[in-house]
């Protein structure tokens, strides 16, 4: 395998591949399947915001012409709101209505689990005006340890500060392990940090989310 690879901005017709690794590394850089049975509900719900509304701040890593790491962040949490309730959400549950999704046992578990985890108040946040901006940064399995997910973060932070954007955030846990490592070797700080019981069912590890910030 060839380590060279490039930054640059995300194109539309990066959106099937940009999926397909944020499928394949949403179990703590592992394929999803292990708590969701259809991975299209977890696409369409998580991250078609950032492919169809905000794309312009979104980063992909490039290699021999394929999309092997990418980043997306959002500048305006009140428009990231607005569009989440007025677009979003209301398409996934159009879908949902018409059986568009496969939903089992493991899709239901999770969903459980995630509203048992903001009932508990298990989900650190950050200061919106102090850091309004959030990102996710994802890498492919094959080309992880390269700084490949050093130099998304990077490229966004850059972008971000020519913006005017106060501060940035985002959200993890602390078995992402080697990202903590790189957000703390970049100046994030580790704003919060709450135990969290959402994965006990699939998890045998003690997990705690996350939460970094970088003021720019």
């Amino acid at each position: 395998m060839s380590t060279r690879w490039h930054i640059r901005p995300y194109y539309p017709n990066d959106r099937d591949a940009l999926f397909r690794i944020a499928g394949d590394t949403a179990f703590f850089g592992n394929p999803i399947e292990a708590y969701m049975e259809d991975r299209r509900l977890f696409l369409d719900a998580f991250y078609a915001y950032y492919t169809d509304y905000e794309s312009e701040h979104a980063w992909v890593a490039v290699a021999d012409g394929k999309l092997i790491g990418f980043l997306v962040g959002n500048l305006d949490p009140k428009k990231y709101r607005r569009t989440m309730a007025h677009k979003i959400i209301p398409a996934v549950i159009k879908r949902l209505g018409q059986g568009e999704y496969r939903i089992g046992p493991k899709t239901r578990r999770y969903l459980r689990e995630v509203a048992l985890a903001f009932i508990r108040g298990e989900i650190p946040k950050a200061d919106e005006m102090l850091y309004p901006s959030h990102l996710h940064v994802n890498v492919d399995a094959q080309w992880r340890g390269l700084g490949i997910g050093k130099e998304l973060l990077m490229s966004y932070l850059n972008h971000s500060r020519c913006l005017g954007v106060p501060g940035v955030h985002l959200q993890t846990t602390n078995l992402n392990r080697a990202a903590c490592h790189v957000y703390e070797s970049l100046g994030f700080s580790l704003l919060e940090a709450r135990k969290t019981r959402m994965w006990e069912w699939i998890v045998n590890e003690k997990v705690e989310n996350r939460c970094y910030g970088m003021r720019l």
